[in-house]
């Protein structure tokens, strides 16, 4: 029962994660509203800058875990087959992520590119995070339930 316990962390936190960068992804399109579609919007740019990196060195986090839980108890690394291999493909997105949006955050000027950039690999970030939720639901199933 204890280890099922442990097993559930890493999902539960990049559920957590991934719920978090949406909202991180409503702020942003403010952002994009107003710098790509000229609408007049308000960029709530502290919250954003602070939510998004917290979402992104959860995930982070998130994958760490995976890969220690999985060499603990199931005695090998990227035994999940797509799971864990598309999860350590995503890490220099969430890298990226990370810098360009730290890049922006202390160097505030007039942007197009750079943040039109950002704002498609986090998009592509939780795509790909929705798309783990689903391979991972199966190796749930067949390595911690099954």
């Amino acid at each position: 029962m204890f280890i099922k316990f442990i097993l559930s962390l890493h999902p539960v936190l990049q559920a957590g994660a991934t719920l978090l960068a949406l909202y991180v992804l409503l702020l942003g399109a403010a952002r994009f509203r107003r710098l790509h579609l000229r609408q007049k919007t308000m960029f709530q740019w502290r919250r954003h800058v602070v939510l998004g990196t917290i979402a992104l060195l959860s995930w982070t986090f998130g994958l760490v875990l995976g890969l220690v839980l999985v060499r603990v108890y199931m005695n090998g690394f990227l035994i999940t087959g797509t799971h864990g291999g598309s999860g350590i493909l995503i890490l220099p997105l969430i890298l990226f992520g990370l810098f360009s949006g730290r890049h922006m955050h202390l160097h505030k000027q007039q942007r197009i590119i750079l943040p039109l950039l950002h704002g498609a690999t986090n998009l592509f970030l939780i795509v790909m995070a929705l798309l783990q939720a689903f391979s991972g639901r199966q190796v749930y199933k067949e390595f911690v339930l099954g």
